[in-house]
Order: structure tokens, then sequence, then C-alpha cells
């Protein structure tokens, strides 16, 4: 049998390997195994490939929690994330594995107070996670010094070029020393990334970790579509209608975990939140109650659920479609563990379907369509677990007490009518169809204008107007009142550009640009050019 490795084999002192034990990390992942020997080292630049969820956070900063001189106020450490919510993710993750040691750790992004930034700044941090934006705010103020950093990582360096921080990424590398030591890590490693290796770090150890397949033939896989008002009803159709539900329900943001629990616990369900504005100890006694079964339902945020480590899920619930196919395998991957069977249900709006479709094709899968089980099937289900309970009691030595209460009750009854009654009694509430609201199927025409709820637009600008795909969205959301995250999927080619956009806004946006240009500078777009950008990209993608 082929011997594992384990953290301790990797060179982490005592006191972080605790700190791991703690955290519930039993083993570590593919790429911790290589980057993390080779960052200890401290003598080499590394570019790491590896697929989101694949515990990146970990493999960097397990590193540096050990190099970190907690008796030094100055930043040593400083990371570079693509959006405040990986931002303040990344924070979370270090902090939760630093165990005792006193390392400060904080992030630095757009929206949060920057008076408060200034004020932890002055106090002393040694790792700073932030934002290109607000760290060139901070650049630019002074008020946060980085010329003497030991290292710099930038994590999702292909997401950072996606979203236009490729020149921002620049500016921030020009302001640290030559003598760090840079980490890079991408899911991709694209041409213009490699061009800012050669540019900014002398030499580097390129590591690649093969990208796995989570998904197991003991998971089942369906889906429901049903609109986004009736999902928590659908969930808890879902609970009712299983013997012993035991599952892991996963939330796009940390409000709506919260939201959800509370929603759970006013129906009767005893439920429970795990994401990161929990401390260490909450977050362990959450677990450890879970892992033991005294709660059966817990909410988490992918970013949470980072190291549960249970084998006897009955259900994964994706009651809010994952990001990306590597999310999605990385959530199901947790049930059908150790020889158990488990069920992998994703919850989707009609809009959602061609994302669905997308993941199950690149995450080489099957998942199938299945109906919101009915009202009637979930009364029948429940009447013969209360039959089989029942019986299983029967089996058992009762209190004489309950003989002699049932003779007395039967002095003047009919059997029949008592045991009614006293069915009745005790589970009225649980076996009322009404304690169920009604869920309507989405008719075809309903199913069509949410398909239609986005629109894509041409924009007459590119590369060579100077135009990136941040420079884009703030240039439309300068003239319309559309907020920058409903503008997605933003192509900019060297002439032209695409958005997607919300379908209501589409002709606020086409009118606000069409002043007094010859040719209007946004318009809807067309097949055909839908299919040049094709082209295109395939063309950039190959140089």
């Amino acid at each position: 049998m082929e011997n594992k490795i384990t953290f301790s084999a990797l060179g982490l002192s005592a006191k972080v390997l605790d700190a791991i034990n703690k955290k519930g990390f039993e083993e570590p992942t593919a790429i911790q195994i290589i980057t993390i020997p080779l960052m200890l080292r401290d003598d080499t630049n590394i570019i790491a490939q590896a697929q989101t969820g694949t515990g990146k956070t970990a493999a960097f900063g397990l590193p540096l929690i050990e190099m970190i001189n907690a008796s030094s106020h100055t930043v040593q450490a400083l990371i570079l994330a693509p959006t405040r919510e990986l931002a303040i993710q990344v924070s979370e993750e270090i902090n939760s594995l630093k165990g005792d040691k006193d390392i400060k750790i904080m992030p630095i992004y757009g929206g949060q107070s920057i008076d408060q930034q200034l004020r932890r700044l002055k106090k002393g941090v040694h790792i700073v996670v932030g934002t290109p934006g607000r760290i060139i705010d901070h650049l630019n103020r002074k008020t946060l010094k980085i010329e003497k950093i030991e290292h710099l990582i930038i994590d999702e360096a292909d997401e950072m070029l996606n979203m236009g921080f490729i020149d921002d990424m620049e500016e921030i590398m020009k302001h640290t020393n030559p003598d760090k030591r840079t980490l890079l890590f991408s899911a991709t490693i694209p041409k213009r990334i490699k061009d800012l290796a050669h540019k900014y770090m002398d030499g580097y150890e390129l590591l690649r970790v093969k990208k796995e397949r989570l998904t197991t033939h003991l998971t089942e896989q369906i889906y429901f579509e049903v609109k986004a008002s009736d999902k928590f009803e659908v969930l808890c159709r879902i609970i009712d209608i299983e013997d012993n539900f035991y599952g892991l329900v996963f939330c796009r943001t940390k409000s709506d975990v919260n939201s959800l629990v509370n929603h759970l616990m006013d129906r009767g369900y005893d439920a429970e939140a795990i994401h990161g504005d929990l401390t260490q100890a909450q977050r362990e006694r959450t677990l450890e109650k879970f892992r033991k079964q005294r709660i059966r339902i817990l909410i988490a945020t992918d970013v949470a659920a980072r190291g549960i480590d249970v084998s006897n899920l009955t259900h994964v619930i994706n009651y809010a479609l994952p990001g990306d196919p590597d999310a999605y395998v990385h959530r199901i991957g947790r049930t059908g563990r150790a020889g158990n069977e488990g069920t992998a249900i994703t919850f989707i709006t009609p809009s959602e379907y061609q994302r669905l479709m997308f993941i199950q094709r690149v995450a080489k899968t099957d998942i199938k369509k299945s109906k919101v089980p009915k009202v009637e099937d979930i009364i029948k289900a429940k009447k013969k677990k209360i039959y089989d309970d029942l019986t299983s009691i029967l089996e058992d030595e009762i209190d004489t007490e309950y003989y002699n209460w049932a003779k007395k009750l039967l002095e003047d009854n009919n059997p029949t009518e008592i045991l009614a009654a006293i069915l009745n009694y005790s589970f009225e509430e649980e076996l009322n169809p009404d304690a169920y609201n009604e869920i309507k199927e989405i008719s075809a025409e309903e199913r069509q204008l949410d398909g239609q709820g986005k629109a894509r637009l041409f924009v007459a600008l590119g590369k060579k107007d100077k135009m990136d795909a941040r420079k884009l969205v703030e240039l439309v959301t300068s003239k319309v009142p559309i907020k920058g995250k409903d503008i997605r999927d933003v192509q900019v080619m060297d002439n032209f550009s695409f958005i997607t956009v919300p379908f209501d806004k589409a002709e606020k946006i086409i009118m606000s640009f069409k002043g007094k240009h010859k040719k209007p500078l946004i318009t809807h777009a067309k097949k055909k050019s839908d299919k040049k950008s094709k082209k295109q990209t395939s063309k950039n993608r190959n140089r």
C-alpha cells in the first residue's frame, strides 16, 4: 500500500502542525505537497499552476506563517487578490492557520473605510491581503510601504488579467524590492502572465498540479429547475422526504448562509451555519456537532467548507449554483466517500441552465433533471417512517405505566378511534399538507422570458483605444446607473469589445452612448459579430 504524505513531512513546525490539526485538515493536497517545501527553502520564485479549490491558500499561507518575524512591525508579505471577497477569504484562512503565533494579517479592499485601514496599518501589520486598486491608493498616499517586503504573492493571476488588473499589478511590483520572493498562482498561464514573470521575476520554478476530477460513480447528480423564490420550499421538501437527511448546503455569501439558517430554524429545523465570520473556536464546535450528527443540516460558503472531512453525508445541495466546474466537483466530492452513496442536488433558475450545462460538459459528468417532491409523497414518506418507528418501539420493552394508561383509555373508547386520536394529537402538525407552500411549475413562456434576462452588447472600442475590462466597466457605469458586478462576460478585442448586461438595462446603455457619434458606440451584438469574437479570441490564445 502506498504511503500517504503527511503535513509533518513537509517541514512545518510543531506549532503550525497543531493549528492544522485543529483546523481539521488531514492530508496535504497535491499543490501543498509541492509548494510548501519549496517555499520554505526561500531561495527561488515560483509560478504554481493549479485549479480553484485545491488548497492554494494554505499552500502559500502555511510557509508564510513559518517565515514571518512576529517581533517586527513592518509589512513582510503582500498578497494580491482580484476581488475583495477573495481578499477577505484569504485573510480569514491564514488567520485560522496561524495558531497562537502573534501575526497580524489585514485585508485591504475598496468599499471599506480607508480611515479604519490607516489606523490598523499604523499599529503594525505583518501580512497585507489586498485588491490592486486599494493597494495603489495606499501607495499613492504613502500609507503602505512595501519596498522592504520579503514575499509577494499574486493569487488568481489569470483572473487578474481577465479583469484588467495587469497594469495595476505591474505598478505595484515596481514599488517592491528586487530581492523579494514572488509566488504567482494561476489556473492557466497565458502569455501575458509569462511576460510579467520574465520582467519582474529573476528566474522561477514552474509547478503544475494535474487537473483532478472529484466526481464519483457513487454520487447521484440531479438538478431542479425552480424559481429563485421557491428554493427554500424545495429545500424543505428534500429534507422532509429523506429518512435520515444528513447534508451540507452551499450558499454564495455569508449573508445568504445566515438568512437560510434563520429561515430553517423558524420552520423548526435544527440547522447551523459555517462561514468566515465565525471564530476558530466557534467553527470547531459547529463542525464537531456536525460530525457527531447532533446537527444534520450545515449551511456553508465554499471557503468556509474547506477542511470539512465527513465521510457519510447523504446529500450535498447547491442552493446557489457554483461559480465554475472546479467549485462544483469539489462541492459534490464530499458525498460518495468511504464507499457510501450520496446525492448531489443543484438548484437552478431557467436563466442558469446554460451555466449548468457548461459545468456538466467541463466536469465530464452527468447531471440529470428531476422533479421536486410532491407534498403527498412527502406525507406518505413521513407516515412510513412513523410506522417503522412505532413498530421498532413495540420490539422493545415498554414501561408498565404506559400499558396501564392504554388499558384505561380503551375501557370506554373504540380502539381504532382512540389510536386515531393519539396519532392526530402527536403528528397533526408534522403530517399537515398545508404546512407546505405551493410550487408552481415554470411555464415555457416564463422560461423564455427568464432566458432573455441578459443582453449581449457590442462596443466599438478595444485595446487600440487603450481600453481594458476595468476601464470598459467604469465607462458604462459612469453613464448609466448600473452596478459594475452586473456587467458580465467582458471581452476586449483589438478593435471592439463585448459585454453582457441585464436585459432591462441594455436599451438605457445604448441610448446613453448615442451622443454625437456618426455610428452608435454601443449596440446589440449580432450573431456574426459573436462568431468573429470567438475567432479572434482563439487567435489571441494561440499567439
